[in-house]
């Protein structure tokens, strides 16, 4: 009778090669952009704020059906090809950094290594926001309402004429501000998660997709004021508001949203943010680990 040797998580996560993290990386977050996009879309509508009435969302029910009535359901996919083109790079540059950064600061190490992890994923952030950033800004400008891009060569070449290469960067700090935290959140949560879960450092799927998925919707839910002011800023050149079109960086996007939306405006695309990160955070997790076995083992 063959005996089938168990597969130790620990021994596979702590070990693998920088290029089999990174090409894991590349591929989870491909998948996972790719399955949620039509969320997300919804989540981008949400929170612009929007001068027509037929712009304004009560729900993600009533964005899916009112999206897909008036524009069609492909609507819900447009942008995702610039997330397809910016999420391998990005994730693998993203999953590769957080290896190696885990690594040195002894993140591999038994015990509760929160302050190793956190700095890991910050680390990841940093690295992978610095490349993601432009493909966001041509993701969001393609999911506005009524957008007249439906190429994200087109809109790049656009915006760049336009507005110059730093309206792929007005948003940065707005993002790290937002994706550091999130980050960092997401990761000592998932670790701590998973080593509650699975104490014995076995390979097991389910964790993953249970710490993972906790993991995107603590993280998501913490952060959406800040996504909300990235939103502006990204979406800023498709307004028809001056104050809007005018605004250079976060503290303008925070006091327009609180003039405009007061409290409230913080919280626009909420759900369907925490709606997208659950899962895909999930499916990001659960692809990471399988496509790292999967590579190993090939």
């Amino acid at each position: 009778m063959e005996v089938v040797e168990e597969i130790e998580y620990e021994g596979l996560s702590s070990n693998a090669p920088l290029g089999v993290s990174m090409l894991a990386g590349a591929l989870a977050g491909i998948t996972e952009h790719a399955v949620m996009f039509p969320v997300d879309v919804i989540k981008t509508r949400m929170q612009v704020l929007a001068a027509s009435p037929a712009a304004v969302y009560t729900g993600i029910g009533n964005a899916f059906t009112r999206i897909s009535a008036a524009e069609g359901a492909a609507a819900l996919w447009r942008g995702v090809s610039s997330v397809i083109v910016g999420a391998g790079p990005a994730h693998a540059v993203h999953f590769g950094t957080y290896e190696a950064v885990k690594e040195l600061a002894g993140g591999n190490r038994i015990g509760n290594q929160w302050i190793a992890t956190s700095l890991a994923g910050a680390s990841a952030t940093i690295a992978s926001d610095a490349l993601m950033n432009p493909f966001d800004v041509i993701k969001q400008r393609m999911q506005v309402h009524e957008s007249q891009f439906r190429s994200m060569w087109t809109c790049a070449r656009t915006v760049y004429a336009t507005e110059g290469v730093g309206a792929f960067y007005i948003s940065y700090p707005t993002t790290l501000t937002m994706t550091v935290p999130f980050t960092a959140v997401q990761f000592t949560v998932y670790e701590q998660i998973k080593r509650a879960m699975n104490p014995s450092g076995e390979y097991a799927p389910g964790t993953h997709v249970i710490a993972g998925g906790l993991a995107g919707g603590v993280a998501a839910g913490v952060t959406t004021p800040l996504d909300v002011a990235k939103t502006l800023l990204q979406t800023r050149g498709t307004s028809h508001d001056s104050e809007i079109r005018q605004a250079r960086g976060m503290l303008d996007a925070f006091r327009i949203i609180w003039q405009r939306d007061g409290l409230r405006g913080f919280s626009r695309g909420l759900s369907p943010r925490v709606v997208t990160f659950m899962p895909s955070n999930a499916l990001c997790w659960l692809s990471y680990e399988f496509f790292k076995v999967l590579i190993r083992d090939a």
